[in-house]
């Protein structure tokens, strides 16, 4: 399968890298706004076309799919138009602003028999059935705290006046959709939709959400989220049961999973594995969704469920805490 990309940021050489333990996928092309600025990112890989038009992309033979790592603001229009030639569409998180905007794409992408993909590392990683296992080894939980705070490599440029797309809402971007994502989806995949959801942020500046906290209730626990951009915690999250404690190191990618159990036993589940290594389970899943639809058709109907749960609880996360973005497509 050829595939082409937009962005070039760091998030897309981990993709391209993570491609490359992906038999069958090929990358082929690539797309920057900045013709030099695309050229060097190619000229790494060895990919000889850069397109500096979407339009005359989304018609090239040379592509089959796409890999979308723009900022938010510009998922919607970009994967609408990819899928509406024919092309199969993975976007990174969140996959768009709004679920009305989600559920609209996923009607489009049925209409045109291709696969339109949230880029999420956590559903598509062997430790989620460990961990799956685990919770019914930890028996009854009542409470857990679900952590991703990651002090943001643009936080400098913005403490000196600077305004980086990262903390900037025209983009639609801030600490939920940034990092407080990998947070909801496990709480949702694992445990399902709370009853109740108590949320609240903290702004920066510039408007967008530096760091923020939810609640979410259900009839028999309660768990909670935080999120920062502007701090790093070391602790990881918490499961915890009247059997035993589940720590996870880190959220977004399921590795470091360990069991303490009340009775001063321990087991680990995980340990530390290759970023890339981490997101190549993604990208097979997107591309055993293309060849092997029929196979793959209950995974790939309960990602796309899972993601509009995902985009419907974060809608009403920046509700409750105030989160707001300024741009004409909301």
């Amino acid at each position: 399968m050829k595939y082409g990309t937009i962005g070039t940021s760091f998030i897309t050489n981990e993709f391209i890298e993570s491609a490359k333990l992906v038999e069958g996928m090929e990358f082929t092309a690539v797309y920057s706004r900045n013709l030099e600025k695309g050229l060097a990112f190619s000229g790494k890989y060895g990919v000889e076309k850069v397109f500096t038009d979407l339009e005359e992309m989304a018609l090239s033979d040379l592509i089959d799919a796409v890999y979308i790592a723009s900022p938010n603001s510009l998922h919607y229009e970009q994967s609408k138009l990819f899928l509406n030639h024919g092309k199969h569409v993975i976007c990174e998180k969140p996959i768009t602003v709004t679920p009305a905007q989600l559920k609209e794409l996923i009607h489009l992408a049925k209409e045109k028999n291709v696969i339109y993909m949230e880029a999420i590392k956590m559903l598509h990683v062997p430790a989620r059935p460990l961990l799956q296992e685990a919770l019914k080894k930890i028996s009854k939980v009542t409470t857990a705290r679900i952590d991703y705070s990651q002090l943001s490599s643009k936080y400098p440029a913005y403490l000196a006046g600077d305004v980086p797309n990262i903390f900037n809402p025209r983009f639609s971007t801030g600490c939920l959709m940034d990092l407080g994502i990998y947070c909801v989806y496990p709480v949702l995949d694992l445990f399902g939709r709370p009853d109740k959801i108590i949320a609240t942020a903290g702004f920066l500046t510039t408007g967008a959400d530096g760091y923020g906290n939810s609640i979410f209730l259900y009839p028999d626990k309660q768990i909670n989220l935080s999120y920062s951009k502007i701090g790093q915690s070391s602790l990881g999250s918490e499961i915890i049961g009247d059997k035993g404690t589940i720590v996870i190191h880190s959220i977004s990618t399921f590795t470091n999973i360990k069991i303490y159990y009340k009775d001063g036993t321990e087991e680990e589940l995980t340990g530390e594995i290759p970023r890339h290594v981490v997101m190549s389970g993604e990208v097979q899943s997107f591309y055993n969704y293309v060849t092997n639809s029929a196979e793959y058709r209950e995974d790939y109907q309960y990602a796309g469920e899972l993601a509009i749960s995902v985009s419907e609880v974060m809608e009403q996360i920046r509700e409750q805490a105030g989160i707001q973005f300024n741009q004409k497509t909301l």
